[in-house]
């Protein structure tokens, strides 16, 4: 299994929104490098909802649930299935990730701009440790 984080605005798609829908198409992303990683993503892998934009915290925890595919006319952008796990306890927001030196080579700090990235096995749990 392998581990994700996927941003969004919460005022155009939230954690609560995701909650109460049960499941949604990950779509509408439109960078080389994170289309790469929606391709890598594998039924069970799992991946942290990131509120991006003023809240700028992980929220919650999701599950891929099918393969990608084609996103848009041409077929050449990907989306990929996914649904709640849970939400995390507390909130665990970029300055609290920046500020911990164990999580100073994730993806979230090195490449702030990018949409999905992966999470290394250690990140993971040393985020969730963090939200309780």
């Amino acid at each position: 299994m392998a581990y994700w984080l996927m941003k969004s605005e919460p005022d155009t798609y939230s954690w609560d929104d995701l909650v109460r829908d049960r499941s949604t198409d990950w779509d509408g992303v439109r960078n080389n490098a994170a289309r790469l990683h929606l391709r890598a993503m594998k039924p069970g892998d799992e991946a942290f909802f990131y509120h991006s934009g003023a809240e700028r915290a992980v929220v919650g925890m999701m599950r891929i649930t099918g393969e990608g595919k084609p996103d848009g006319e041409d077929g050449s952008w990907v989306k990929v299935p996914v649904e709640p796990v849970r939400a995390l306890e507390r909130p665990v927001t970029l300055q609290a990730i920046k500020a911990e030196p164990s999580l100073a080579q994730m993806e979230l700090v090195r490449q702030s701009r990018l949409s999905v990235s992966p999470v290394r096995g250690d990140e993971w749990a040393l985020v969730l440790k963090m939200a309780g």
